[in-house]
């Protein structure tokens, strides 16, 4: 029997045609890529990021008003749905939305019992209201 012998083959390695192994590049050629290329680049960016907070600065102070609008709706409109979802737990406690709406209905019933039935105690009323609006929005005598 024959023995196996590995066989070495020469294949030579050229760097002149396209397809080829190549020798490592060089440091320089890196610097030169990283300065001609990269380094433009990351200098536009890096200065972009460093102007980003007079950006910020002068996009609020050019829509101030408009914000504000916004974030206050956006709070009511929140607190709208933070309340909503209050009720409805209250609501699904068992016999507590009955008594809750029996309550209701007996200070509906004392309200008008108390107020609205006598003639004496509706002009009591009105100047009740009255009292509290002059101290929520002062009075008109006071008035230049």
């Amino acid at each position: 029997m024959e023995s196996m012998q590995p066989t070495e083959t020469q294949n030579p390695i050229r760097t002149d045609l396209p397809g080829s192994l190549s020798k490592p590049s060089s440091s320089s050629s890196t610097e030169q890529i990283w300065s001609e290329y990269v380094e433009p680049v990351w200098g536009s960016v890096m200065s972009y990021l460093a102007n980003v907070p007079d950006y910020i600065g002068s996009f609020f102070s050019g829509y101030k008003k408009p914000l504000i609008v916004l974030v206050a709706i956006l709070a009511s409109f929140v607190t709208v749905k933070v309340t909503l979802a209050v009720l409805d737990a209250i609501d699904d406690i068992p016999l507590l939305a009955p008594i809750l709406q029996l309550v209701g209905i007996v200070y509906s019933g004392w309200f008008v019992w108390r107020y609205l039935l006598k003639d004496e105690n509706r002009r009591e009323l009105l100047a009740e209201i009255d009292a509290l609006k002059a101290q929520v929005f002062g009075s008109h005598n006071n008035t230049l």
